[in-house]
């Protein structure tokens, strides 16, 4: 055995191609797939046939390898050929002149089975011999691996780094890298060609001017109303809206509105001695943030806005105030608080006045709210928010506040008066007239403040208001769209007129008659209103040949006097007790002639519904009736309408008996009355400009 194996391991290290002795393998393990590439080592069958089936193995073997290397090869070098993009960091470079991607060096040869020995002392196992070794040196010798010079790879060259030949066993897809991301490229703005012919932005109607407005009232149409001053809270801010302000109406919450949503926000306030927590809600509409005040106070008071004892209504006055004041730092209306800076309030009648007075005593005098202002506007001075003097201590003011509501009344004795203090603390006043900023300076029309007013004339300045045309158009009213009615405007006002005409008659019972005159009231019924001298002119104006159609609710006498007027003329007269908005557009626009006999009137709001819709106003010549309604020249063919000097039946009588004259005889001059009552500008913009020029004064006020 041992001479066997000597022989064996000289012909492996001889350079000639003399082949010593080779032990046999089995003819099937020659030819088994598992056995190509293996190292096993596997036990020599006796029976085999020689070496020289084991040499021809070996060179199988090899054969396979070197295909392997050459397909190996052939895939590196299209993958050299693949297009990279390039990437401004070098590749990595090469210092031999071996393929770009290394390539590894191939398994080492299985190991030969052992064979059996020719000694007859048992048989052994042995390796078998090792091929030539040229063809070691050539085929079997490891290919160097280069060593790259440049520093460790960037992420570039990672993404671009050769695939390991392992990797390549079986060829998997080769992609292309992915493309560098592209840096954006920041460019001067260039305006579009047709830029330049485009009109530029106009700026607000404001100007410089525009700043935070908050007009604080208790009532606000369409959610609570009583009168005039909800309609001035409802469409005054959509005005201030249009100009560019930005403008926030606070106003109790009465009712659930639908619109209207919880905030979030809670305060407590210290009121008439007592710790009250309120809660804010909001709605967005017409460009205005209408902010509502929660409290059990305020519910259920829709139809009884100013209803409940004395101090329970000066309790929730009170509530309103702070609770206004504060919004404007705690709401967020459109996720920004409208703040201090650059803000005027806007108080609205008694109900509102001590918002001037909280603002100066709790807020300026301790450096706080410097900014801001307060206006207050009147809209009714008989009004004032009087009590007991004693009544100050549930203020939380100071005790030289308090002296400031002290008033002595020759009817009235010493009292405490809620509207003093507010005319004496705002920055500017504004009546809703001028006729009436005049009338609120005498002894009959300033109810015991005219002293007052005229102390504080340099601040005082009359606005008459207007009408929201979106509501109260013949144009456009929804309430003319149906029964028979009909909408119109200027050019069409003749047959609109007749048609709306013939409607109301109808639905309410009358003789239709088109050529009838048909004269109507719509008011609350109180003395103010001067109903009682309709009711003493009832009889004349039925042998007048007229119509009359009144609406409106109050006073129980009053409403007993309208129900025996049409009981007493069924075929001339109807009176609908109580109120309808509907019925208030259709008789607008159906009657010929309105009737306005008010004792005073701050401002009036119906005679500016009336000329709107063509219908002639008949007023008496006090407030803003005054202002808004001119007498009728036959001579010039001028005015608007009639006008009577003294609140009497009988001046009311002569100014009637006038315009049913011209309806019958002079019906072109009378609709020439009804054309210019039309064509005027009644709108809130004109109303708002003007009472811009206030917040601005009151703004650079110290």
């Amino acid at each position: 055995m041992h001479s066997t194996l000597r022989a064996s391991r000289a012909g492996c290290g001889a350079s000639s191609a003399v082949r010593g002795p080779v032990a046999s393998v089995p003819a099937k393990l020659a030819h088994s797939k598992r056995f190509r590439g293996s190292a096993q080592v596997v036990r020599a069958d006796p029976t085999a046939s020689g070496d020289v089936e084991l040499w021809e193995l070996h060179e199988e073997l090899l054969r396979e390898i070197e295909e392997r290397k050459q397909h190996q090869a052939r895939l590196l070098d299209q993958l050299n050929s693949i297009q990279v993009p390039s990437i401004n960091t070098p590749s990595p470079t090469f210092t031999n002149n071996a393929p770009r991607m290394a390539t590894m060096a191939p398994p080492p040869p299985p190991a030969a089975p052992a064979a059996p020995s020719s000694s007859s002392s048992g048989s052994s196992t042995f390796m078998p011999p090792k091929p030539p070794a040229h063809r070691q040196l050539e085929r079997l010798k490891p290919v160097a691996q280069p060593q790259p010079s440049a520093p460790p790879p960037s992420f570039a060259q990672q993404v671009l780094q050769p695939v390991k030949p392992q990797q390549l066993m079986t060829p998997p897809p080769v992609q292309a890298p992915p493309p560098r991301p592209q840096q954006p490229v920041y460019e001067p703005y260039q305006p579009d060609q047709g830029a330049e012919d485009a009109p530029p932005a106009e700026p607000p109607l404001a100007g410089e001017n525009v700043m935070n407005i908050v007009m604080v009232g208790a009532e606000c149409a369409p959610w609570s109303k009583t009168g005039g001053l909800g309609d001035v809270m409802g469409a005054l801010p959509k005005a201030f809206a249009r100009r560019g302000h930005r403008v926030m109406v606070v106003a109790p919450r009465y009712e659930i509105y639908d619109d209207a949503w919880e905030t979030g926000i809670r305060r407590i306030f210290r009121v008439m001695n007592q710790d009250v927590e309120v809660g804010y809600f909001h709605a967005f509409l017409d460009g205005v943030d209408y902010v509502f005040v929660d409290h059990p106070s305020f519910h259920f008071r829709a139809k009884d806005i100013y209803g409940g004892e004395r101090q329970e209504i000066q309790f929730r006055c009170a509530l309103l105030c702070k609770a206004a004041l504060e919004s404007v730092w705690h709401v967020p209306c459109g996720g920004i608080a409208y703040g201090d800076t650059n803000t005027v309030f806007i108080a609205n009648d008694w109900h509102t006045a001590l918002l001037p007075v909280y603002l100066q005593a709790h807020y300026r005098d301790y450096e706080q709210m410097k900014f801001s202002r307060a206006v207050f506007v009147i809209h009714n001075m008989a009004h004032q928010g009087r009590g007991p003097f004693v009544e100050t201590e549930q203020l939380e003011l100071p005790d030289n506040y308090r002296e400031v509501f002290r008033l002595y009344d020759p009817i009235g004795g010493e009292h405490m008066n809620i509207m003093k203090a507010g005319l004496q603390f705002s920055h500017r006043i504004v009546a809703v007239s001028e006729g009436y900023a005049w009338e609120c300076q005498t002894q009959e029309g300033g109810w015991g403040l005219d002293a007052i007013i005229r102390e504080n004339t340099w601040k005082l300045r009359g606005i008459v208001n207007g009408i929201d045309y979106k509501e109260w158009s013949p144009m456009s009213d929804p309430h003319l769209t149906s029964d028979g009615y009909t909408q119109y405007d200027m050019d069409t006002l003749a047959e609109g007129k007749r048609q709306c005409k013939m409607a109301l008659q109808k639905e309410l019972g009358l003789p239709v008659d088109p050529d009838v005159p048909l004269l109507g009231f719509i008011g609350r019924l109180d003395y103010q209103k001067g109903v009682d001298l309709i009711r003493d002119s009832h009889g004349w104006l039925m042998g007048q040949g007229a119509q009359l159609v009144m609406l409106g609710s109050g006073r129980a006498d009053l409403e007993a006097d309208l129900r025996s007027m049409e009981a007493s003329n069924r075929d001339k007269t109807r009176s609908w007790v109580g109120f309808s908005v509907k019925m208030a557009h259709r008789i607008t626009a159906g009657v010929d002639m309105l009737l306005m006999p008010s004792r005073f009137e701050p401002c009036g709001l119906n005679q500016l519904y009336a000329m709107a819709y063509g219908t002639v106003p008949i007023v008496h010549a006090v407030g803003g009736l005054r202002d808004t309604v001119t007498p009728f020249n036959p001579f010039e063919n001028k005015g608007t309408g009639w006008t009577f000097e003294r609140a009497d039946a009988e001046q009311m009588r002569h100014a009637v008996g006038n315009a049913l004259e011209t309806y019958r005889k002079y019906r072109p001059s009378f609709r020439d009355l009804q054309l210019r009552g039309m064509a005027q500008d009644l709108s809130w913009d004109h109303a708002a400009a003007l009472y811009e020029e206030v917040l601005v004064a009151a703004k650079f006020q110290w």
